[in-house]
């Protein structure tokens, strides 16, 4: 099975807004690749002006919250750190081995890398939960709307990204299984307790991107 992969660019971002950053993505993406009948919900970001939309599904919506407290989790463990978080559809296939004992089988055939550099804020009394700095003087004032502009302007490119891979993509997609809303199994990965550096979890992804590439890969 062909497996698509769609690296997004990094993001520099502080801890403050992972939270909004992660949700605007991850959604965005499973909107896209949901399939089936949903009832889409436009969502205004906190920090950002910016409107999303997801699929208005309670079960995913925890998932999301899980993996991004996990991911939070992480970075308090591993300030200043290059990461990612990776987002895979799959198929599951009954692959029988003998007599005695069956294997399942996990096909994936499309996997997202968000890539993440989180990074200390500087600490100048700016407020991390408006779209509209405080005034806290001039200059740092003047770097702190600049920097979270950049980081805006970031995330639209990231978005515009996965609209022009999906729109572009999609001859790979398997045939839809069901009508459920997500129709599709999908994992969300985070780096675990013991990446303590980019290098490592690098490793890991490309280790799983070779895995993919051959359908016997079992789980």
């Amino acid at each position: 099975m062909n497996c698509e992969v769609c690296q997004l660019k990094e993001l520099v971002l502080e801890p403050l807004e992972i939270r909004e950053v992660l949700r605007c993505i991850l959604h965005t993406i499973v909107f896209h690749r949901a399939l089936g009948l949903v009832r889409p919900k436009d969502v205004d970001c906190e920090l950002f002006e910016i409107t999303y939309v997801h699929c208005g599904d309670a079960e995913l919506d925890k998932k999301i919250e899980e993996k991004i407290d996990q991911f939070m989790t992480w970075v308090e463990k591993h300030p200043n750190r290059k990461s990612q978080v990776s987002l895979s559809f799959y198929e599951v296939k009954n692959k029988q081995q003998n007599w005695f004992s069956n294997k399942i089988e996990r096909l994936y055939w499309e996997q997202w890398y968000i890539n993440l550099h989180v990074v200390t804020p500087k600490q100048h009394g700016k407020s991390h939960h408006s779209k509209v700095p405080v005034n806290s003087g001039g200059a740092e004032l003047e770097e702190t709307t600049s920097r979270r502009a950049s980081l805006e302007a970031s995330l639209r490119e990231v978005l515009f990204h996965i609209i022009k891979f999906v729109n572009d993509k999609k001859d790979h997609i398997p045939p839809i299984p069901n009508n459920d809303v997500i129709s599709f199994p999908y994992e969300i990965t985070i780096p675990s307790s013991s990446d303590s550096s980019f290098g490592r979890h690098t490793a890991d992804v490309l280790k799983r991107m070779l895995q993919t590439a051959h359908p016997n890969m079992l789980s």
